[in-house]
């Protein structure tokens, strides 16, 4: 198998096909907004809202990146101000997670479109190639589905059966 065939396993994997974790379409699916803004007592996690903020900062940023558009790529003081939140109304749950999702099959387009001597070009702003960037993404966004299904999970929203 090529690396690119791999990888883009890997990128479904994370948001729309079923492997060894639950890819974040299908957690996400009926998540209300009072579950996506619920967080333990204790405050030791953040929130699933504030999770998916955080991955579509670092997907979209790159997607800006790799297009070469970086006047327009997301801003951040620093990693933790990654997960801040919208006004949290369920119309923003909603164009966040939209968001998420059109942005990450947009990297899967580019992925899929990509010729060999593509996947190691260097991407303006980044430290690796388009191929390692989306390595580290994809790793990146597994993660995070991890604990999305933790929080899900602690709130009772997780089914008891799934097929996953």
């Amino acid at each position: 198998m090529d690396v690119k065939t791999l990888l883009l396993q890997q990128w479904a994997s994370c948001l729309d096909e079923e492997d060894w974790f639950p890819p974040l379409e299908k957690v996400l699916e009926d998540i209300t907004l009072e579950q996506a803004i619920w967080k333990p007592a204790d405050g030791a996690m953040n929130s699933i809202w504030e999770l998916v903020c955080h991955l579509l900062f670092y997907e979209k940023r790159f997607l800006i990146r790799f297009l070469g558009e970086t006047a327009n790529e997301p801003q951040a003081e620093n990693n933790e101000s990654t997960f801040r939140l919208p006004t949290e109304t369920l119309e923003n749950w909603k164009e966040t997670k939209q968001e998420y999702f059109y942005v990450h099959r947009e990297l899967e387009k580019i992925l899929a479109k990509s010729e060999h001597e593509d996947l190691y070009r260097q991407i303006p702003g980044e430290d690796n190639s388009l191929v390692l960037e989306l390595k580290s993404l994809a790793l990146h966004d597994a993660y995070h589905i991890g604990q999305i299904v933790f929080l899900s999970k602690m709130q009772g929203a997780w089914p008891g059966k799934r097929s996953f």
